[in-house]
């Protein structure tokens, strides 16, 4: 049960056991000021004096007075109550003034008891309030026969919709409650899946591309270490320096930093170059070519990273699969949009097979720039075939919003 509704429960009940103490002494005082000595003097006196212990000990006092979870069970609360409501019976029968002790015993059945069985008590109330009135006014009068049933019965239907209102917005309140721990919990496991998407791209496009060309090298170096060992050594010096470039990269995706090549400053053009600088070898040689308007710095960095680990899957892919001898990065600037052309003379392969690595092209790589892409609203376009090279063109808007993380099951493994 909410805490409020603890503390508001409390508090009415505080009010009504004040009431009815009030009431209860009023109607006493007036008994024996009007009724001195007589015969039932003692009787009232008993009977009032028994009628505040067992409120005492009733549900207003003990917190037990209160509808809704937790409420002690029907048997338990008539228990409780019908006692104190028998007493005042007695006592109205004897003294009718205490007839005004119905008002928080009203009110009490209300709070206490189910609907219907509130409703029986109100009407039995009612008519001993009635029954007692007309004997205090020695006569009939037609307005102490039907004010009384009218009044309990607007307080009873006020009454019993505010409680439903009541229920209904602990229901609501519930229901909020619940979703929104829901949906806490489902932010918590979207942000782990992007987070490993965020971890296995980088992985990809960084450090798993980075070891392949160290052992290319290395390969390259054992190859020729015999015959030519200053060739050889500078093969083991490109994989150190492949190695170093990792580690930088390795430090920075795990802090969610720019890639290595941005952090040295110069832009995305700058890094571009230092990229196809490291990737340009014996077999490969990379250029770049930068529109004059895409060196305006006016490229978010979100989109320079993104670009630039596009550039690098792609470079991977051309020189581990596509036997090409050159390739060109272009970079354009357009009105709403920046554009990375990657394009080869390797021997191509055909785009409807993706998955298909011997026919160039990496399991993972094309599924991972388009996830890359989708969370700026860009697109990825391949055209491929047989023989005839590949042009690999990434287009991001550079108005678009993010979308938030891509599906986790296009997300390289």
């Amino acid at each position: 049960m909410p805490k409020s509704y603890d503390a508001d429960g409390r508090w009415l009940g505080a009010v009504m056991h004040a009431a009815f103490f009030l009431l209860l002494g009023g109607a006493l005082a007036r008994f024996l000021l009007r009724h001195p000595g007589e015969p039932r003097t003692p009787w009232v006196l008993a009977l009032s004096l028994t009628l505040a212990v067992l409120h005492l000990l009733g549900p207003v006092l003990d917190g037990t007075a209160t509808s809704g979870p937790g409420a002690p069970p029907v048997a338990r609360r008539l228990a409780r109550l019908g006692p104190v409501v028998v007493v005042w019976m007695v006592l109205v029968v004897l003294a009718p003034s205490f007839a005004w002790c119905a008002v928080p015993l009203f009110y009490t059945g209300l709070r206490t008891l189910p609907a219907r069985a509130a409703l029986v008590l109100v009407t039995v109330l009612t008519v001993f309030v009635v029954a007692a009135q007309l004997r205090l006014a020695g006569g009939f009068d037609p307005n102490l026969l039907l004010a009384p049933p009218a009044v309990a019965a607007v307080a009873a239907a006020v009454f019993l919709h505010t409680e439903r209102q009541a229920a209904r917005q602990r229901a609501l309140i519930d229901d909020l409650l619940r979703t929104r721990r829901e949906l806490a919990a489902s932010e918590r496991r979207e942000g782990t899946l992007a987070e490993r998407q965020r971890l296995s791209m980088e992985i990809h496009d960084s450090l798993a591309q980075g070891l392949s060309s160290q052992r290319m090298l290395l390969q390259a170096a054992e190859r020729v270490w015999e015959s030519d060992r200053d060739k050889a050594r500078a093969h083991v010096r490109g994989a150190a320096s492949v190695a170093e470039h990792n580690l930088a990269e390795a430090r920075r995706f795990v802090h969610d930093l720019a890639p290595a090549d941005l952090a040295r400053g110069g832009g995305l053009e700058a890094a571009l170059r230092s990229l196809a600088a490291r990737e340009s070898g014996d077999h490969l040689a990379v250029r770049v070519h930068v529109d004059d308007d895409a060196r305006v710095p006016a490229v978010p960095d979100r989109v320079q990273s993104a670009l630039l680990r596009i550039a690098q899957g792609a470079l991977a892919n051309v020189r581990e699969h596509a036997a090409a001898s050159s390739a060109v990065l272009s970079l354009t600037l357009l009105d709403d949009e920046v554009v990375l052309d990657v394009t080869d003379d390797g021997h191509g392969f055909d785009p409807a097979k993706p998955s298909d690595t011997s026919a160039g092209v990496r399991g993972h790589g094309l599924p991972a720039m388009r996830a890359r892409l989708r969370q700026l609203g860009g697109t990825l376009t391949v055209e491929s075939a047989p023989g005839e090279g590949t042009a690999l063109s990434a287009a991001v808007p550079l108005t678009a919003t993010p979308t938030g993380p891509a599906d986790p099951q296009e997300a390289p493994r």
